[in-house]
């Protein structure tokens, strides 16, 4: 009978160099919790690939959703007994699913997936590396044309997250005259945030900006923008707090947050934040502000609407699939336009917050639950 294989490698490679999860991680662990009961782990490790017992899999899915200390010892042992024990495994014909992106642009993995048959299910989170390269780790263009040459050519199905990221897709293997397996998309649904504290944790008024700092989330136009407010306000300018890890090629936006030293006190970076922290730092902003120069989907955009947030961000066709009418959109680009709606929701009775937040009650927050209807109906194609 067929199963389902869930590839772990990204996930427990992050978890064990103690890396706090990206929104790809936060995907995968959706897919743990929603198939750890009917699926077995599959780690690709030291050039083999390794299928984990059902035992040890439930061991690894567990540790996965509720680490503690000893996850490290729980996952070199399991993964490291099958290593030795079940590496040549007969998994003909199960499904694969790889939700990370993972090994795809290896070269080996191909002749892995036909050599045992595998019906692969694969997850594409966005093409931003072919279509905005300049925002992406130096050699990353080349490794996405090598995944979506691995999708294109062994997928039984691919799932999307949003109805721009699949027409980039299918103009993708038009160009590239290569046939599309079925394909789903499927909204990706909000953390599920801790209530709020009812202390305010700033008492002046402040703006959130969410997401990890690189280039193509724009937060170099905020900071100059920032520097100018403090300068024409002084004390009575808004306060913005970033939280985010730093990422890849923001030397310019490290140097202002580390060496301007009129953001002092003004803006506040967060590199590291809780659950309930960051329910906390939403719920009491004015609003929330993504200037992103180019995004997948844009979860802060549907973290804050379903926390009832506004949210002023970058014009752009995925996030109004995502927010529909409800957000103020702006161009990325445009710094005046972001200048004047800063401080029009920062005033305590700003017309256009109040006029958002009256929309917002028609904000239909997404699900996992509506997000596994359509994959499972994938997957269930893919194991009849």
């Amino acid at each position: 009978m067929r199963e389902i294989l869930l590839d772990l490698t990204r996930l427990l490679d992050r978890a064990l160099q103690e890396r706090l999860p990206t929104g790809i991680d936060r995907v995968s662990l959706e897919y743990v919790r929603h198939y750890h009961d009917r699926s077995r782990a599959l780690v690709r490790y030291g050039g083999r690939r390794v299928t984990l017992g059902p035992a040890d899999s439930r061991r690894i899915f567990e540790a996965l959703l509720d680490p503690d200390d000893r996850f490290g010892r729980t996952v070199r042992w399991c993964v490291g007994k099958s290593y030795f024990t079940r590496w040549n495994d007969d998994d003909h014909s199960n499904v694969l699913l790889n939700i990370g992106h993972s090994g795809l642009d290896r070269p080996e993995y191909p002749a892995y997936v036909r050599r045992y048959d595998l019906r692969p299910i694969f997850f594409l989170h966005d093409l931003i590396p072919l279509s905005h390269p300049e925002y992406c780790r130096p050699g990353e263009e080349g490794k996405h044309h090598k995944r979506l040459a691995t999708m294109l050519t062994l997928s039984h199905g691919i799932i999307v997250n949003s109805a721009a990221t699949a027409s980039a897709l299918e103009e993708y293997a038009r160009q590239q005259k290569q046939q599309l397996s079925p394909c789903v998309i499927a909204p990706l649904a909000p953390s599920h945030l801790s209530p709020p504290a009812e202390t305010r944790p700033l008492a002046a008024p402040y703006f959130v900006v969410l997401g990890t700092i690189e280039p193509r989330k724009n937060h170099w136009l905020l900071l100059h923008l920032w520097r100018q407010l403090i300068m024409d306000y002084g004390d009575a300018a808004p306060r913005l707090v970033i939280i985010g890890q730093r990422g890849w090629e923001c030397e310019q936006v490290v140097d202002m947050l580390e060496r301007c030293s009129i953001l002092s006190g003004f803006v506040t970076e967060l590199s590291k934040c809780n659950d309930q922290d960051l329910s906390t730092w939403l719920h009491h902003a004015r609003a929330l502000l993504f200037p992103s120069f180019t995004e997948g989907f844009g979860i802060p955009l549907v973290e804050a609407l379903t926390t009832k947030v506004p949210v002023i961000t970058s014009d752009l066709p995925v996030l109004r699939e995502t927010g529909g009418y409800i957000p103020e959109y702006l161009d990325p680009l445009d710094g005046r336009a972001w200048r004047d709606a800063i401080l029009e929701y920062t005033r305590p009775d700003s017309a256009a917050r109040r006029a958002q937040c009256q929309r917002m009650e028609g904000f239909k927050t997404p699900t996992w639950e509506e997000h596994f209807k359509r994959v499972d109906s994938l997957v269930e194609k893919c194991l009849a």
